[in-house]
């Protein structure tokens, strides 16, 4: 099977620029906006749950996966295990996920103020008063909804528990 190409306008990989036109496109047709975030370095059943629960939110739902280098200054150097657009490809082909985008801003915020979503959805991790680009999304007119499962699982965890196993 050949993929299209990365920045394919039939697939849901898009471009920053992409991304804002089918945006719009949506709106026109008036279907809400739900973003998500994320690094996503390897996708585990923590993150399927959670956009899952943001796609049940309504609408279109946009993923925003980090950059190789925002996640390196977040995570670390030896960070990410996959590059953005790996991740970013096994991420749109979920069937909640009707678009990816990456960013490569320390936050999400930028992203925030270009595609004005109706809805900003993070993980259980936070409460909606923790969410650090809260007050962009409040800015714009939108609303952060908590969604998922508890934060039982993490990349990190992952693998802490798998190296400590192969030491044992």
């Amino acid at each position: 099977m050949v993929l299209p190409p990365f920045h394919s306008k039939n697939y849901k990989l898009l471009s920053r620029d992409e991304l804002r036109h089918r945006v719009k496109e949506w709106r026109r047709n008036g279907e809400p906006i739900t973003l998500a975030n994320g690094c996503f370095d390897l996708l585990h059943v923590g993150h399927v749950r959670y956009l899952h629960a943001a796609k049940n939110l309504g609408g279109r739902l946009i993923v925003a996966i980090n950059s190789d280098d925002s996640v390196r200054k977040l995570k670390g150097e030896s960070r990410p295990l996959m590059p953005a657009k790996e991740r970013a490809e096994i991420l749109a082909a979920l069937a909640d996920v009707d678009a990816v985008v990456i960013f490569s801003e320390p936050d999400v915020r930028a992203l925030i103020r270009e595609l004005r979503p109706n809805i900003h959805a993070k993980g259980t991790d936070y409460t909606s008063a923790t969410v650090p680009e809260r007050d962009v999304v409040l800015e714009c007119g939108g609303r952060v909804e908590i969604v998922g499962d508890p934060k039982d699982h993490s990349v990190s965890e992952i693998i802490r528990s798998r190296l400590g196993a192969r030491r044992s």
